[in-house]
């Protein structure tokens, strides 16, 4: 599939639930309406879909959420995607969580074909990080990245940098992570959703970070690359790779490789953009795939040059209404 700019889209990034178990400021209000069950995509739909993605070019699935564990059996569809990494179809299988249910999965996720995962981590003070996800356990996540590294998983540690909450933990997670042996990608905050605060505040641009780390870190540049935004670094101190993923200060469109499946079957070719297709629809007027393969390729004629992310200091709006959660993160 190359979309109109000559891009090969490759990686999907499936949302199996717009629920999660914390409400992490930057990504929820505190008093969520969700989409009524009814609307979701099945679990057999959700394999279906990511099956003819698979069969079109996707060689990168990424399952996420809300906090995709919390949908309930949906190891089985990790087990069952996980049969085209077995075919070679697919290179990968993978998810970002919240870490909240790893210690119950870990282990499953891993004999199902999940080689890394990314963890949501903002801070490592545990009153912080209750503050920040509003009611999270900090020792309940530390306990799931401990499982998921026993499991045998690779993690990378994802940190939402947020001016005045939480920059003053940087080096420590810098050094945390290179004590375990774990990837670490700052992201700018973006103006998804609307949240219950004012992002334009939080808003902290990464070039910032960067330097900041600089003074008592070395970041070499390296050209590593794991499929998704993040340009990485290599910590001479710690041996660590550090990422930054910049859609404010540089965005990363393109390079952009990447569609979004929400839940409930709409595909959005870009985050930033309000653009988007229903595959639900022909996916259940026919036993085949033959409508469900038109309706995606249309979709990825429609892709759009870059998002249109922007900080708004005039009227404290989000640039795009719907919620991280929604998407697929």
């Amino acid at each position: 599939m190359i979309d109109p700019f000559g891009r090969a889209i490759t990686y999907l990034r499936v949302s199996v639930t717009d629920r999660c178990d914390l409400r992490c400021v930057y990504c929820m209000a505190e008093d969520m309406t969700f989409l009524p069950k009814a609307d979701l995509l099945s679990l057999e739909e959700l394999e279906r879909v990511c099956s003819a993605f698979v069969d079109l070019g996707v060689r990168k699935l990424r399952i996420t959420g809300g906090e995709p564990l919390v949908r309930k059996n949906v190891l089985g569809l990790f087990e069952n995607l996980g049969r085209h990494l077995k075919s070679g179809a697919l290179d990968e299988l993978t998810l970002t969580t919240n870490g909240n249910r790893l210690p119950e999965y870990a282990d499953a996720l891993r004999a199902a074909g999940v080689k890394r995962v990314n963890v949501s981590l903002d801070s490592l003070d545990s009153g912080r990080f209750k503050d920040i996800t509003r009611w999270g356990d900090h020792g309940k996540v530390l306990n799931g990245i401990r499982a998921a590294k026993a499991a045998g998983l690779k993690i990378k540690i994802n940190t939402v940098a947020m001016r005045g909450v939480n920059e003053d933990e940087f080096n420590d997670l810098v050094a945390w992570c290179g004590d375990e042996g774990f990837d670490l990608v700052f992201i700018e905050t973006m103006p998804m959703g609307d949240i219950d605060g004012d992002r334009t505040d939080q808003y902290l641009p990464l070039s910032l970070v960067r330097a900041n780390l600089s003074q008592r870190w070395t970041l070499d540049s390296i050209a590593d690359n794991t499929g998704g935004p993040a340009r990485y670094t290599r910590c001479a101190e710690t041996g660590g790779r550090v990422g930054f993923i910049t859609p404010m200060t540089h965005n990363f469109c393109e390079s952009c490789n990447r569609v979004r499946l929400t839940c409930t079957g709409t595909l959005y070719m870009c985050l930033g953009q309000d653009d988007a297709a229903d595959l639900r629809a022909p996916m259940r007027a026919s036993e085949g795939n033959e409508l469900l393969n038109q309706a995606i390729r249309e979709a990825i004629t429609r892709k759009p040059k870059g998002h249109d992310f922007i900080i708004d200091r005039r009227h404290n709006k989000p640039a795009v209404g719907r919620h991280m959660s929604v998407t697929g993160g």
